[in-house]
C-alpha cells in the first residue's frame, strides 16, 4: 500500500504507555537487551495484548474512549477513515515493537483483529 509507505516516512503518532508494568524497561522483564537475548518464553498474554490495544485506540485523537471495546470496528463503529486506520496500525506497531506487513495491516480494521494478530505474533513485546 503506497499510502501507508508514504505515511510511515512522514507521520509519527505520539504514544504514551499507560501501564509502566507492561513496558520493556518496567519491573516485569528487566532491561530490554536481556529480554531480547533471552531464550525464556515470556510471550504476552491475550489479556495484556487486549489492554494495550484498547489503550492505543483510546488514545487516538479522533476516538471517544468510552466507545472503545474489544469488538469495535474502526470505520463502522468509530467513524474513522482509511487514513486513520493506517495511523492506528502504525501506533500498534510502535507500541508492540513489531512490523506488520502491508498485506496484513490492510486487514486489521477492528480491535478484535488487531488483538488476534498481535497475540499470535511471536515477536510482539
Amino acid at each position: 500500500m503506497a499510502v501507508r509507505a508514504a505515511l510511515l516516512r512522514h507521520v509519527r503518532v505520539p504514544l504514551q504507555t499507560l501501564n509502566p508494568a507492561v513496558t520493556l524497561t518496567g519491573p516485569k522483564w528487566g532491561p530490554p537487551s536481556l529480554r531480547w537475548m533471552s531464550s525464556h518464553d515470556d510471550h504476552l498474554t491475550k489479556n495484556e495484548v487486549t489492554d494495550r490495544v484498547l489503550s492505543v485506540v483510546k488514545c487516538f485523537p479522533k476516538v471517544d474512549p468510552s466507545t472503545v471495546t474489544p469488538d469495535v470496528h474502526f470505520q463502522k463503529d468509530l467513524g474513522l477513515d482509511s487514513l486513520d486506520n493506517v495511523e492506528i496500525v502504525m501506533a500498534l506497531e510502535e507500541e508492540f515493537k513489531l512490523e506488520i506487513p502491508d498485506k496484513e495491516a490492510d486487514k486489521i480494521d477492528s480491535t478484535n483483529l488487531a488483538i488476534e494478530y498481535i497475540s499470535n505474533h511471536p515477536m510482539a513485546s
